[in-house]
């Protein structure tokens, strides 16, 4: 079977294309501005990536064509696809019927948090020996791929998946939520708060796909939610059919702080053990505490999963540090969102004390191209010493937003844009990268900088 993938490099496809591959299938893909890490991941595969979208590649003929979700009606190769009538599927269905049909699902959703805590989750099943299958929107640095097969040979036992449950919709001709398709046994809700504004009109609109996957849990399944979600509260009470636990301040799991780096964590008020790990931040003691309760429910004791999570070392994008130079740290994160960006910056001024930060935000997910939420934006920036956005593609003027920072500087340039975050630069500083994307390579265009 040779299967070829529109739009190979993103997180989620590029996961589809790693599975399949590993399933024995023949796979190719193509895609426009291919850039690391998953463009890295499938280069060490040897799956081979076509540049752009030319018609002419269905004379690769492959036996079914796999539509990623940035794939619109006008792009050629769809067109010819479609005009040839040729045999095409979305990823996430592909995924159910070739890999999830027959799998234990441990699913992930929710606004914020979902890639860190899906690891979280996939790690301590890998520690306690369950060997699950996983797929993960980015590159977890415990195990170095984001996608892989279930590797258990137990009889009579479970095979467990856990993903990274998507609400972006499925494909160009499938404009349900991705994580419909999965059919989890066990869920986590983390939050939800309003994203995507190119597909969804508010946050009722949001709530009702959530409640859409709700209606897919068994009822011998689990869904274990964030209590402090106002709007997960209100899907819930919307019909639930399976058993809940919570989590949060005030849920059955909770947790005490100790350091920046140490906590305790409760369930039923009760002391489950003490977790000491080199995360940071309350957003990720709420994800250890969903993917500990996640674990429970497939058999693993509060006291193992925290004994896991002590050697979790997070994933690529998120709050890494990718260099230490002269005294200066540099960290690259996904901030997709403001309020991601609040809780980064958040947690980072908690573990550097008075140490300047240098703020660095390109605004690229369709949300805040849109303009939606961009007033939120200013408030989500609030713990940054000096803050630097790079402006492109925008809807909205950012240098209106920020006319009234004297600590911001908007630039369209990105050349010029790392000459001046060099020039600001002193020691102790703290540089953070903030973009769901590559940012035009500026994190090595200001490393190459500081060396020098």
């Amino acid at each position: 079977m040779h299967i070829h993938i529109l739009g190979i490099c993103g997180t989620f496809m590029a996961g589809i294309a790693t599975l399949a591959k590993s399933h024995g299938y023949k796979v190719t893909g193509c895609d426009q501005n291919v850039y690391p890490p998953m463009s890295t991941q499938l280069e060490q595969l040897g799956i081979k990536i076509t540049e752009g979208y030319d018609s002419n590649q269905i004379e690769i003929e492959p036996d079914i064509f796999i539509i990623g979700n940035v794939i619109s009606r006008g792009n050629p190769l769809i067109e010819s696809i479609l005009n040839h009538k040729l045999i095409y599927q979305s990823g996430p269905q592909w995924l159910y019927e070739n890999i999830l049909h027959n799998k234990w699902v441990l699913a992930v959703a929710g606004t914020h948090g979902k890639t860190t805590t899906t690891a979280m989750l996939a790690w301590i099943l890998e520690v306690n020996g369950l060997a699950p299958g996983f797929l993960i929107g980015g590159i977890p640095n415990n195990f170095m791929i984001s996608a892989r097969l279930p590797i258990s040979d137990k009889k009579n036992s479970p095979t467990f998946f856990v993903i990274e449950a998507d609400e972006y919709d499925t494909a160009f001709f499938d404009k349900r939520s991705k994580f419909i398709h999965y059919r989890p046994n066990t869920l986590i809700l983390n939050n939800l708060e309003f994203d995507h504004a190119d597909i969804f009109e508010n946050i009722e609109h949001i709530e009702k796909h959530f409640h859409h996957l709700i209606r897919t849990v068994p009822n011998i399944g689990k869904i274990i939610f964030n209590n402090d979600s106002l709007s997960i509260k209100k899907v819930l009470k919307k019909g639930c059919w399976s058993e809940i636990e919570d989590f949060s301040s005030k849920g059955k799991w909770t947790y005490q702080k100790i350091n920046e780096n140490e906590l305790e964590v409760y369930f039923e008020k009760k002391s489950q053990g003490h977790l000491k790990w080199d995360l940071i931040g309350h957003h990720n003691a709420l994800n250890a505490l969903a993917a500990i309760a996640a674990a429970k429910h497939v058999g693993i004791s509060s006291e193992k999963a925290i004994s896991a999570l002590g050697k979790f070392k997070n994933v690529k994008k998120r709050m890494e540090l990718l260099k230490s130079i002269k005294d200066v740290n540099i960290y690259d994160d996904f901030a997709h969102h403001p309020t991601a960006i609040k809780t980064t910056l958040e947690g980072l001024r908690n573990k550097i004390g008075n140490a300047r930060i240098v703020a660095i935000i390109e605004p690229r997910s369709n949300t805040m191209k849109l303009g939606k939420i961009k007033n939120n934006l200013l408030k989500s920036l609030k713990e940054a010493d000096i803050i630097f956005c790079f402006s492109k593609n925008l809807s909205w003027d950012p240098k209106i937003l920020f006319k009234n920072t004297p600590n911001a500087t908007v630039m369209t340039d990105i050349d010029r844009l790392a000459n001046k975050i060099f020039l600001s630069c002193r020691p102790r500083d703290n540089i953070i990268f903030m973009s769901n994307g590559g940012f035009s390579g500026l994190q090595n265009k200001v490393v190459q900088l500081l060396k020098k």
